[in-house]
């Protein structure tokens, strides 16, 4: 090796030392920045002319894709499951549990007590008021109920706009980032940061949307839904979807009176089965709006139905007509079955009996078509009102199967299913995060170690100061050369 080849070689190894200090120093300071993936220097042996040395290859991101792509898909899983699992806990919490003194099973058992102690004594108004009260009291906590269900659907449909808007500005953002990355590919430069901010980005989308990444050329990507949607692939997809402002028992994606999901003005499904966009938090927001929510109302209706037609039969109040409403009503009017949707929002307590709506508490004794009072020492309705609570009948709606159910367990049996749902989806939930966590503790193994950039800056030190001393040497040696 001659004297110019040792210079070179120590040149190209100060240079190399000198990027990995910086590579080094780059990793320490983002050491705590979120989304920032270890740089690692490669080198190989440089072979130019012949005289060896070093080559700088590159700085590379160190990222697993595999345990990278798993991470994202637990992340989309946690999304979903939290937002499902948030929605049930909200619906316990507005029917309450068995043990609730303010839950529906509560407010009916309420009732046929309210019953049973006013045909005790039906002479005593304040007894024909507590039953009445009681009466008002769970036709509100019914109504109130199914408000909410309908806040949450609405809250939904509000959610699904904001998430689509995001999606979109994010699959631009990773079109121009992918061009950015491109440009720097060809000329050479480093792109490493543009990877990190590409990659926030698409865990940002993948939470909404589980996605799979694929890699294209000069460090491009492209993104598929786990459903077959392609969201990136050269240009962003367009996502397409229109709000409404306030979501109502009668409305639904199959009516049309919902918006559902375009993908380049192409419909796409939204079903929690097979929605091609599925499986993230915006999967999550249409399983609430269009299935869950939609059932937990059908369920309502049909508790709903049941009391009114309990109480609207004339075997239970022979003084009824027909076409009459019973103590409760459908918005004022008798029940019709073929208008159930949204029932449960509109049962009141029948105005005749309600002295708030300039009714008489009499006819809660009396019967509800009873043209005047009559004897106050008369309990037979009182008692056949309590008994029509306790009697057992086959509901005509809410997928409650065959089997008969007085008034309070056919709430019960509701509840029972909310529960068992709730606690599925806690479980469920329980599964992700934990998941998601392990899945979170690998990936962060993969990053910056502090301890070991200092142990490798310790060597890059000594790396350069060898080479550093061998500059020294052949410098010395040229001197020697000269002085002769």
């Amino acid at each position: 090796m001659t004297i110019s080849g040792a210079l070179n070689n120590a040149m190209s190894g100060l240079r190399a030392t000198g990027r990995a200090a910086e590579v080094v120093s780059s990793n320490l300071s983002n050491a705590l920045t979120p989304g920032y993936a270890k740089r690692m220097l490669e080198l190989s042996p440089s072979i130019m002319g012949g005289n060896g040395g070093v080559r700088i290859d590159g700085i590379v991101r160190n990222v697993d894709p595999v345990l990278l792509a798993d991470r994202q898909l637990a992340s989309a899983t946690f999304g979903n499951r939290s937002a499902t699992a948030g929605f049930l806990d909200q619906l316990e919490t507005m029917l309450g549990t068995p043990d609730d003194p303010n839950s529906l099973s509560a407010r009916v058992a309420d009732l046929g007590n309210s019953l049973i102690t006013a045909s005790s004594r039906p002479d005593a108004p304040e007894r024909l008021g507590a039953a009445l009260n009681s009466a008002r009291d769970l036709a509100t906590k019914i109504n109130v109920a199914a408000s909410e269900i309908q806040d949450a659907r609405t809250q939904a449909d509000r959610s699904i706009d904001a998430q689509v808007r995001r999606l979109n500005d994010a699959l631009q953002e990773l079109e121009d980032l992918n061009g950015m990355i491109t440009s720097t590919f060809s000329q050479g430069g480093d792109a490493a940061a543009l990877h990190d901010v590409r990659q926030k980005l698409v865990d940002e989308v993948s939470e909404m949307v589980p996605v799979r990444t694929v890699q294209r050329q000069y460090g491009s990507i492209a993104l598929y839904t786990t459903g077959g949607s392609v969201l990136l692939d050269g240009s962003a997809a367009e996502v397409g979807f229109d709000p409404v402002n306030i979501v109502t028992p009668y409305m639904s994606e199959a009516a049309g009176s919902l918006s559902g999901l375009t993908v380049n003005d192409n419909p796409v499904q939204t079903g929690s089965e097979r929605g091609s966009l599925r499986g993230g938090t915006l999967g999550a927001q249409f399983a609430i709006r269009d299935e869950l929510a939609p059932q937990a109302q059908e369920k309502l209706d049909a508790v709903a139905r049941d009391l009114i037609e309990r109480f609207q039969d004339p075997a239970v109040d022979p003084t009824l007509g027909v076409g009459m409403a019973g103590l409760f009503t459908d918005g004022g009017t008798a029940f019709d079955p073929l208008d159930e949707v949204g029932l449960s929002d509109r049962i009141s307590l029948n105005a005749l009996v309600d002295p708030k709506q300039g009714g008489e508490t009499w006819r809660l004794r009396d019967g509800i078509g009873a043209a005047a009072p009559g004897n106050v020492g008369d309990a037979r309705l009182l008692q056949s009102l309590g008994d029509a609570l306790e009697t057992t009948r086959v509901p005509g709606s809410g997928g409650f199967g065959t089997g008969s159910y007085d008034a309070n367990d056919l709430t019960a049996s509701m509840m029972s299913t909310l529960a068992a749902d709730r606690k599925n989806s806690d479980q469920q939930l329980s599964f992700a995060s934990t998941q998601l966590q392990e899945l979170t503790q690998l990936e962060l193994a993969d990053g910056v170690d502090s301890d070991e950039e200092l142990r490798r800056l310790i060597l890059i030190e000594q790396a350069y100061a060898a080479n550093a001393r061998i500059i020294e040497t052949v410098d010395d040696m040229m001197q020697t050369i000269l002085r002769i």
